[in-house]
């Protein structure tokens, strides 16, 4: 349930002789559950009841924030009579009474959070668990927007080293656009059988390419040996935030590459 807390209290062994003020009365559900042994009470709905004072026994319920699922306010989990307390203000307060730091807590209307259970005392912090919460969700959202920004997806395109003109440009116009979007961008020429012979030709038309592209790609890597020859452009941060023209393509006699018989 949202909004919920656990807190031990010390009673006495008569609770459920202990009349309830009208005003928390009201406001109790049927699901409202009190598990107690001899000398402790736990109460469950996002309040802490306080036995000394039946007119001082309502506390404001946290933030919705799903705390039922929240080991970290889970102060059961507490088995220390004392506590190492750190205030809102992040100041060490020192050792107190795990019933004196839910007090200050309570008075703050703030929660009490765990920071080391296993530590001797255990360590806890006074803060709103929802608004620390929330600020570590959108700061992990956004470093994650920014990793998302800064990863370079990888762009392939492939070409006969005959190609011809209209297919030179559309290959073209896609390079600088992956490019200006921020991507890498892989140009292949794949040489089968005897296109081998042309190897030369494949390498002239990938130079051209990046010619053509220019200043907006800059080289990572070639490979000029292997029957797949390809060359693998990544942007010029520089060039890519300028405002981009659209380049005027060679005609299509200076595009073509000869095929010699």
């Amino acid at each position: 349930m949202s909004g919920i807390t656990t807190t031990t209290v010390p009673v006495k062994l008569k609770l459920f002789d202990t009349r309830i003020s009208p005003l928390f009365s009201s406001s109790i559900p049927h699901s409202l559950s009190f598990h107690y042994s001899p000398s402790h009470a736990t109460v469950r709905y996002g309040v802490s009841l306080r036995t000394s004072a039946y007119g001082n026994n309502f506390r404001r319920p946290p933030p919705s924030n799903e705390a039922d699922n929240e080991e970290a306010l889970d102060l059961s989990k507490i088995r220390s009579g004392t506590v190492r307390l750190i205030d809102q203000s992040q100041n060490m307060i020192g050792v107190v009474s795990l019933d004196k730091a839910i007090q200050m807590a309570e008075d703050a209307e703030l929660d009490l959070v765990i920071v080391s259970a296993e530590a001797d005392p255990p360590v806890v912090r006074i803060m709103n668990y929802s608004k620390y919460k929330y600020e570590m969700q959108k700061k992990k959202r956004d470093q994650q927007k920014k990793s998302a920004a800064s990863r370079m997806d990888l762009k392939e395109l492939k070409m006969g080293y005959n190609i011809d003109q209209h297919d030179y440009s559309v290959r073209l116009k896609a390079a600088r656009k992956f490019l200006a979007d921020g991507d890498k961008v892989k140009i292949i020429v794949n040489l089968k059988g005897r296109e081998k012979e042309f190897r030369n030709n494949a390498i002239e038309l990938i130079r051209r390419f990046q010619d053509d592209v220019g200043k907006l790609g800059t080289e990572e890597a070639k490979n000029f040996r292997d029957k797949n020859i390809f060359i693998t452009l990544v942007p010029n941060k520089v060039e890519v935030q300028k405002p981009q023209e659209t380049p005027k393509i060679a005609a299509a006699d200076e595009v073509s590459v000869s095929v010699e018989a």
